[in-house]
């Protein structure tokens, strides 16, 4: 039984982890240097205690750059098989990590997919799930309801997860009061600036943050 929660803590306590010891190796880079920079946090190795068939990488200061392809099910692209070739075929041409963008049906199979069969880092956007798994309108769901779809995703197994928790009450106020060029160009962003204006509730990826950061603790989860 590991006497550590996340591959940060590990750095901090002087633990040298295998997902280290693999990290290191392929940045040519001493162990050792590697902790320090974890243990300050200016690298992280993204690796959800669930996701067994990972190949872990490091993203950070003095390592290498990573590649990212972004795919997922869609209402245009449903088919399961069709999108797992795209994952192999990523990971087959160097891909460190995929994002799971799904934005239609039942996602969390081919969630489930990726993590027993993609050994590349994996990522979601929850705020993208939200709508989908409860099948219910924006402006009915409960800041709770966001939260645990965050959980759900760190339970099924995911590396990273990118949330939107810049953009409060206050920002939006200045958003609203400002002769923007555009309106807000993030998907995930535009979805909780949607929910907040319709609902006069403070972003609850801000206000909860800290039971966010308990549950990326729990399964080792990166935030993006």
């Amino acid at each position: 039984m590991r006497n550590y929660s996340t591959q940060m803590e590990a750095a901090r306590k002087n633990i040298v982890t295998k997902e280290m010891e693999i990290v290191a190796k392929k940045e040519l880079m001493p162990v050792e240097e590697l902790m320090s920079l974890m243990a300050e946090g200016k690298v992280v190795i993204p690796a959800n205690i669930k996701h067994k068939s990972l190949n872990p990488e490091g993203i950070g200061s003095m390592l290498k750059t990573k590649i990212n392809v972004n795919l997922g099910i869609s209402k245009d692209s449903k088919d399961y098989d069709v999108e797992m070739a795209k994952v192999n075929s990523a990971v087959d041409m160097g891909a460190h990590s995929i994002m799971d963008l799904s934005s239609h049906g039942n996602t969390q199979p081919f969630r489930k997919k990726l993590v027993d069969e993609c050994s590349a880092m994996l990522g979601t956007v929850p705020v993208y799930d939200s709508v989908i798994h409860y099948q219910r309108d924006l402006k009915t769901l409960s800041a709770k309801d966001f939260i645990d779809v965050v959980r759900l995703h760190a339970e099924d197994g995911v590396d990273f997860v990118t949330l939107h928790c810049g953009i409060t009450r206050k920002t939006i106020d200045q958003i609203k009061n400002q002769k923007r060029l555009t309106n807000i160009v993030s998907r995930g962003g535009s979805l909780v600036f949607a929910w907040m204006s319709m609902t006069g509730e403070e972003n609850p990826f801000y206000e909860y943050y800290d039971e966010i950061l308990e549950i990326c603790r729990e399964y080792d989860v990166t935030i993006s």
